[in-house]
């Protein structure tokens, strides 16, 4: 029903941004690696899903069509709501979240808050084929691999001992070094730490 918005961005909030389209201020529910990319007044435009429910409508909005594509087969599958589905797409990069499907490793999935073990092996098992290929690219490393580089590895060390779930780490430091190996320790945990809070 409402395929795109493109506006000025009013607001960022925790999980959602407020975007101003045709006079119209639209609250849009992101993954946080939308929102990281957004800022108030700068001009935008999310590829949206609009999600009718029988007391609310709610919009959820990414940047990238890959991003929808993923949410649109996260939530195709019995039992996956569109707030998980987002929470997927928020705990770690959409290469990483489409890697894990493909290669069938539900625990990666199920270290997502919120996804149990049936619901992990029930979105391997339903989505593992109809992945598109593009989006499963192994990324540097693997999803749960070695990460390659020394600053790779200090910064995976250093954010685990934050707290955060190992499979989701290895995942947001492999696919910053695949973007560019030659980023120090501090660049990686700096730019992870947007992607995982």
């Amino acid at each position: 029903m409402i395929a795109f918005l493109s506006g000025l961005v009013r607001e960022v909030r925790e999980q959602s941004a407020v975007l101003m389209a045709g006079g119209v201020g639209y609250e849009v529910l992101c993954p946080a690696s939308t929102l990281a990319k957004l800022s108030p007044d700068m001009q935008a435009e999310l590829h949206t899903r609009l999600v009718v429910r029988e007391d609310s409508w709610t919009l959820f909005g990414f940047m990238d069509t890959d991003s929808l594509k993923l949410f649109d087969l996260l939530t195709s599958v019995s039992g996956v709501g569109p707030k998980l589905g987002l929470a997927l797409l928020s705990a770690m990069p959409p290469s990483a979240l489409a890697q894990g499907l493909t290669t069938g490793d539900a625990a990666l999935l199920s270290s997502v808050s919120g996804v149990g073990k049936r619901t992990a092996e029930r979105l391997v098992l339903e989505l593992q084929s109809k992945v598109p290929p593009h989006l499963s690219a192994p990324s540097v490393g693997g999803v749960r691999g070695r990460v390659v580089s020394t600053a790779g590895q200090d910064a995976v060390e250093a954010l685990l001992a934050l707290g955060f779930r190992d499979a989701q780490v290895r995942a947001a430091v492999s696919e910053l070094l695949a973007q560019d190996p030659a980023q120090t320790a501090d660049q990686l945990i700096r730019k992870s730490l947007g992607r995982l809070r």
